[in-house]
């Protein structure tokens, strides 16, 4: 059963932290709060968590889709080819922030992602995931957790979350109440941004 484990976002513990941390060194899969809706992700570079993380969405981890979460724009710039000046003001702009953008992705993709040319990245402005991507040294790969209910569509109550996902992942954040708007989506891999998805982030803001 998944630990339950409450962070205030004002001030993220740190002994929490180091315990979310080494769930994921030791290939768990976790649910957290970002700065849109909660998430479900896992350590980019662990195999087995990917395998798991792949088995609970109900695809072949070779056919997934997921983005990364990125601390800063030093982890960007590994899983990213070399972009122009103007996307990178565009993204510097809109980032941190509730946007997630399709970049072509690099060499430097770990083995479970060689196959894709492209990548969306998020750096998240949650304090917890911040937290906890500092402690861990790396992105986390990251899918939404969807409700049951396709009105609502995303949970927003961490322990709806927890009764939900509670016998399927290994832990999770109680951040409290979530958002129910996923982020924007945007393509910069296209001569011109391409918003595929319109979410949280305010578009006309960063164009």
């Amino acid at each position: 059963m998944a630990e339950f484990v409450k962070i205030y976002p004002e001030n993220p513990n740190e002994k929490a932290i180091a315990k979310i941390v080494d769930v994921l060194k030791n290939g768990g899969v976790i649910i957290y709060p970002t700065d849109t809706v909660y998430a479900m992700g896992c350590d980019i570079t662990n195999n087995k968590a990917l395998e798991k993380l792949a088995r609970l969405k109900g695809i072949k981890l070779q056919k997934n889709r997921w983005s990364f979460v990125c601390e800063d724009f030093s982890h960007l710039s590994d899983y990213v080819k070399q972009i122009d000046g103007s996307t990178f003001k565009l993204i510097k702009r809109a980032l941190p922030g509730p946007y997630t953008f399709i970049l072509p992705g690099s060499n430097n993709l770990p083995k479970n992602f060689k196959n894709r040319k492209t990548v969306g990245i998020r750096i998240s402005s949650n304090s917890i995931v911040q937290a906890i991507l500092k402690k861990l040294g790396n992105p986390i790969v990251t899918t939404s957790i969807y409700d049951q209910d396709e009105i609502i569509e995303y949970t927003t109550d961490p322990e709806i979350i927890y009764d939900n996902y509670k016998n399927q992942v290994d832990l999770i954040i109680d951040g409290g109440f979530g958002g129910n708007i996923p982020s924007t989506i945007v393509d910069l891999t296209t001569y011109e941004p391409e918003v595929i998805r319109e979410g949280k982030g305010d578009i006309n803001s960063i164009l």
